[in-house]
């Protein structure tokens, strides 16, 4: 599946033909460049690894910088894989551009690490209802999660069950998603709906509309 790396600028909304005001999220697609080809001979697998978004030099190892010498690039902050995926005529070192990947209409994938809120209770974590309307006496029990288990039998709380703790920080794909406008002469592209993750966070975009069946 053909993709790139993005980076989240924020949302707006754009107008369809029809007069619809469809909510988008603006991400930027810097020209990502191809720093390893992996085949099943070598690597098990094949996949292209490209690489975005510039890095100083003084930030990265003398290995990773390695690295991207031998693609003659420079360092890169980000560094993703696509698998069963590469480019026709193109090898290490050469660069994709958005218009090289997406078309406005495709259906695409979008996976980003989502905003971390630390420690959360059942409510905001689990997305629990409450009691309701507060009635029979319920008077400090509002927010609380209710019974985790039996005692006597199965005397243990199962695996699995919901309750407060981390929230957020998490891999997360938003799927089925549309490109509804290209800018190449910016490196933006808009994408329908909502996607994951804070402003400046990484995503990685996965063409669904290049897989064949």
């Amino acid at each position: 599946m053909s993709g790139l790396i993005g980076k989240k600028v924020g949302m707006t909304s754009v107008f369809d033909n029809i007069g619809r005001n469809i909510p988008v999220t603006v991400v930027e697609i810097e020209p990502c460049t191809i720093t390893q080809v992996k085949t099943e001979e070598t690597d098990g697998y094949n996949a292209v690894q490209v690489a975005s978004f510039d890095r100083k030099a003084k930030n990265v190892s003398k290995s990773v910088k390695g690295h991207f010498d031998k693609a003659g690039s420079k360092p890169k902050a980000k560094v993703m894989e696509f698998r069963d995926y590469l480019p026709e005529g193109m090898d290490i070192g050469d660069e994709l551009n958005i218009e090289d990947v997406f078309t406005v209409g495709d259906i695409v994938d979008v996976v980003g690490i989502s905003k971390g809120r630390g420690f959360t209770g059942v409510m905001k974590r689990h997305n629990f209802g409450g009691v309701g309307d507060a009635t029979h006496g319920q008077h400090n029990r509002l927010r609380a999660p209710g019974s985790i288990g039996g005692a006597s039998d199965p005397s243990k709380v199962f695996k699995g069950m919901k309750m407060a703790g981390q929230s957020g920080n998490e891999r997360v794909k938003m799927k089925n998603l549309s490109i509804a406008k290209i800018f190449p002469e910016s490196n933006l592209v808009l994408i329908t709906g909502s996607v994951p993750g804070p402003k400046g966070g990484y995503l990685e975009i996965h063409n669904k509309s290049s897989v064949t069946n």
